[in-house]
């Protein structure tokens, strides 16, 4: 094969970057503690244990 054919070759169905997946990871992570913080805070609302 020629320098040009195996330059067009295209393997693999996803091109999945090591960013990409980062940033996925973080928004998991985010998410969990923005429903921690939520139940937390619905949780001391229904108990009546707020701070103050």
């Amino acid at each position: 094969m020629t320098d040009n054919e195996l330059k067009s070759i295209i393997g693999g169905a996803y091109n999945i970057s090591a960013s990409f997946l980062n940033q996925l990871v973080r928004g998991a992570t985010f998410l969990l503690e923005m429903g921690r913080s939520l139940g937390g805070a619905i949780r001391r609302i229904k108990t009546k244990k707020l701070c103050g």
